[in-house]
């Protein structure tokens, strides 16, 4: 940069330092005289005019090819979550709300900025979830939000992804094989998409125009030139569905002609706004795709060609291989720039890279986890990126997380109470993106050594430590395998007797397991672990909450009750916290939707049980009433997709482990008295492999998992599960195959769509509750709708194995939406009840 001096700036001598990247710039802004130094950064001013911002463009400075596909959106300590609670509650203004979001994304690319990424990404940001902004930015609203055209605003936004107190919500599922959910786009052949959300634009000029006051110089202008991602348009159609009232065979893709010229408007406003890079995601593609799915994204890009001139253009993918078909069309397309491939859970990819990739494109190599928090192996990476330097070229390689890091925690310096030793074997996403350029910098020939050798050291301090193996634990796992553990009897001969002993009505009532978890509750927990209050006084204020809970749906005459879960955080932590090989953070958060974000326990060693978890409890609240009380108990399955989960061995071998582990206390409850035990696999169809040569080994493993934790059991002890959002419908089967007596399943926002493979012929002999309302909604349904979505059911299933429950737990509810939903619901079901009566 040219030195250039001014005598307005002549009293000064320095401003001091700043580092960008792996540069740090010394500004001395001296007097004509003075010989600059061979770093000092002088700025042009003419003494006839006002001082001018200049702008300092990150992007010639950072030299290393460095790219990270996507950051957490809630904030190190979830400032996003508590704005939007706020805002939602009436408390804030929606001047408020985006005072924050700016502030967070400020901060993201300040910090990709300063670590000296190259490709920032912009747009990855969201207020809910992204998908739900691309149905925004394409205007695909569905008619009950009476949405009448312009630009899509925070109520309607808000409409579609919560409710609101005239309409449901749209669906919501889990994006691909993780525990963040997206809310599902509703389409049909009479959908007008049109611009309507500039959301993209909006935030790449933002971006664009940022300012950096650390500089101590109202002048200076970082401008950093981000990467627009975008949903791809394939994918964002092959994640829909077909809109109520529409034929479920109707063709999503036949709409692609449609929502094309709206991308290409998009494209348009981010070229003017001065983009040099655009990102689509198209995660789809790693997905077994058929002949005409595949055309569609030939189709697409060939359609967006001449939009695209003049831009470089990444295609990413995440989250496995890209089948070898997949990868020749998306190598294939016209006008793509790069591509992006997750190389950890792809690692097959590797050979499809070495057996051709296109000359003079760019390859962005997901070499980091964006999945997990274990530290990089750097030197494992850079093998990795050393065998395809060769074929791609050592200027078209560019080091990439492996997806979004929107799926871990955000920043590891907050943990300041974590064990020292485990915290050095960990990365969180501010840690990955340092991972990132650290192999980036190495590549470039600028190895940082001491970061390399501190890596060495901790991936050595994992591998030799004795907390991590107990080797009874590894024997008695290893004996389950090609074992088949289940339950003597049938489930028809046991609900025999679980009757006879329970004597429920038809169409019996329960609850998923949490009741609202109220300030006041939050706040003796926090004391309690805080030592600000004695155990004595923790557990009189635990049974008094219970007593609570147990009186409300006495009083509301639901059959089977619940304790309400008061002592647990998190469903799966509160677990972890009692068994050996976990490890917790304070601020590991992650966004699972929306608002709600979960802290996933740490799996770190073989897990085992000290002792009982849930007995004392559920005991207590089983003396407060004669009516059955269910013990609650979370899956091995779910704890371990709900949890960050070594990776030194096979995720089956850890999760018999946890099943061993949950057996001990499902027997140990049926001996307290207990008589209904659920254990929850909310996260089994989740953990499902994306490519189907691998469904039938996760299934196995899974399902056998749930089988050990009951197969102990007497027959009159009834074993509830519980499952959330997913597709259920093509692991059927393997339902049916886990034996539980009773099965409880969202299905509120999905119109039923479960329904649909017992009305196609399944036989399903055991009880299953169909979630009859959306607890994800402050909406309270009325008697009759509840009763309306009951009659459904009953056209396909029995009534004598048919149960009356919300889709979910109540723990992000109100009192004062939980009481009269649920009294709706009991009602609901005796309405039902005469009904059924009469008609004999």
């Amino acid at each position: 940069m040219s030195q250039v001096s001014s005598p307005i700036f002549s009293p000064f001598t320095s401003l001091g330092r700043k580092s960008i990247g792996s540069l740090s710039f010394a500004f001395s802004l001296r007097s004509p005289a003075a010989t600059p130094s061979p770093l000092s950064l002088r700025f042009p001013i003419s003494p006839s005019s006002p001082p001018p911002f200049t702008r300092l463009r990150l992007t010639s400075l950072r030299t290393m090819a460095s790219h990270i596909v996507g950051y957490p959106r809630m904030g190190p300590k979830r400032e996003l979550k508590f704005a939007l609670e706020s805002f939602w509650d009436g408390k804030s203004s929606a001047e408020d709300l985006q005072k924050v979001s700016k502030d967070l994304r400020s901060s993201i690319w300040k910090q990709m900025a300063e670590a000296g990424i190259k490709y920032i990404p912009s747009n990855t940001f969201s207020y809910y979830d992204q998908v739900l902004d691309t149905t925004a930015m394409i205007g695909a609203v569905p008619p009950r939000y009476g949405w009448k055209g312009g630009e899509i605003g925070f109520d309607v936004y808000f409409s579609m992804a919560r409710g609101n107190a005239s309409v449901p919500a749209m669906e919501m599922t889990k994006w691909f094989d993780t525990n963040y959910h997206y809310i599902v786009p509703e389409l049909g052949p009479d959908v007008k998409f049109s611009y309507a959300s500039h959301k993209a634009v909006d935030e790449y000029k933002e971006a664009k125009a940022l300012t950096d006051l650390s500089f101590n110089l109202s002048m200076l202008q970082l401008g950093v030139d981000t990467v627009p991602v975008l949903v791809g348009p394939v994918s964002y159609l092959l994640l829909s569905k077909p809109a109520k009232g529409v034929d479920k065979n109707f063709s999503l893709l036949s709409l692609l002609d449609k929502i094309i010229p709206v991308y290409k408007q998009v494209v348009s406003d981010l070229k003017s706004a001065g983009a040099t890079w655009i990102q689509f995601d198209e995660p789809k593609l790693v997905m077994d795709l058929e002949a005409h799915e595949l055309k569609a994204f030939t189709l697409a890009y060939s359609e967006l060609e001449t939009s695209l001139f003049g831009l470089n253009v990444l295609i990413e993918t995440y989250f496995a291989d890209v089948p070898a078909e997949a990868y020749s069309v998306l190598t294939s397309l016209k006008g793509i720039t790069g591509f992006g491939f997750d190389l950890v859970r792809g690692a097959k990819t590797i050979d499809l890279i070495k057996g051709g990739f296109p000359s003079g494109k760019y390859l962005f190599a997901g070499v980091v986890d964006g999945r997990n928090i274990w530290a990089n192996d750097l030197a494992a990476s850079l093998e990795v990126l050393h065998s395809i330097e060769g074929i791609v070229g050592k200027d078209k390689l560019v080091v990439s997380s492996s997806c979004s890091l929107l799926h871990t925690a955000v920043d590891l310096v907050n943990e300041t109470k974590l064990d020292k030793e485990i915290k050095s074997w960990l990365a969180f996403a501010a840690q990955k993106v340092l991972e990132v350029n650290a192999l980036a910098k190495e590549l470039s020939g600028h190895k940082d050594q001491p970061f390399f050798s501190a890596n060495a050291t901790a991936l050595a301090s994992r591998k030799s430590s004795p907390r991590v193996t107990n080797q009874s634990v590894q024997i008695a796992a290893a004996a389950l395998k090609g074992s088949d553990r289940r339950r003597p009897t049938t489930v028809s001969a046991r609900l025999a007797a679980q009757q006879k002993k329970l004597n429920l009505p038809s169409l019996p009532t329960t609850t998923i397991g949490s009741f609202p978890q109220t300030m006041d509750l939050r706040r003796v927990r926090r004391e309690y672990k805080a030592k600000k209050i004695s155990e004595d006084d923790y557990v009189k204020a635990i049974k008094e909450e219970i007593n609570k809970v147990v009186k409300i749906q006495e009083e509301l005459d639901i059959d089977v009750l619940v304790h309400g879960e008061p002592e647990r955080n998190d469903m799966v932590e509160y677990f972890g916290e009692q068994l050996s090989g976990f490890a917790f953070t304070a601020n590991g958060w992650v966004q699972s939707y929306g608002s709600r974000c979960v802290k996933p326990p740490i799996i770190y060693g073989d897990v085992s049980r000290p002792k009982a978890m849930t007995v004392f409890w559920s005991s207590t609240a089983q003396s407060m009433t004669k009516r059955p009380m269910k013990g609650m108990l979370t899956g091995p399955v779910t704890i371990l997709n709900w949890s960050f989960v070594r990776n030194d061995q096979p995720r089956h071998e850890t999760c018999y482990q946890i099943a061993l582990a949950i057996k001990d206390e499902v027997e140990d409850l049926e001996k307290a008295g207990i008589n209904v035990i659920q254990i929850d696999e909310a996260a089994l169809r989740e953990g499902l492999p994306l490519r189907k040569l691998e469904h039938a080994f996760y299934l196995d493993w899974a399902v056998h998992s749930f089988r050990i934790t009951n197969c102990g059991v007497q027959d009159t002890t009834q074993i509830h599960t519980h499952m959330c959002y997913s597709n259920f419908n093509d692991i059927i089967l393997s339902i049916i195959n886990m034996d539980a007596d009773v099965i409880t399943i969202e299905n509120s926002r999905s119109d039923e769509k479960l329904l649909s493979v017992f009305r196609e012929g399944v036989k399903y002999g055991a009880g299953i509750g169909p979630g009859v309302y959306d607890i994800h909604s402050p909406r309270i349904p009325s008697t009759e709708e509840i009763a309306d979505r009951v009659r459904k059911m009953l056209a396909v299933l029995e009534s004598h194995v048919l149960w009356v429950n919300p889709d979910c737990g109540l723990k992000t509810r109100k009192y004062d939406e939980v009481k009269p939903a649920l009294s709706n619901m009991v009602a609901a079901a005796k309405l039902l009840r005469a009904e059924l009566a009469n008609a004999k």
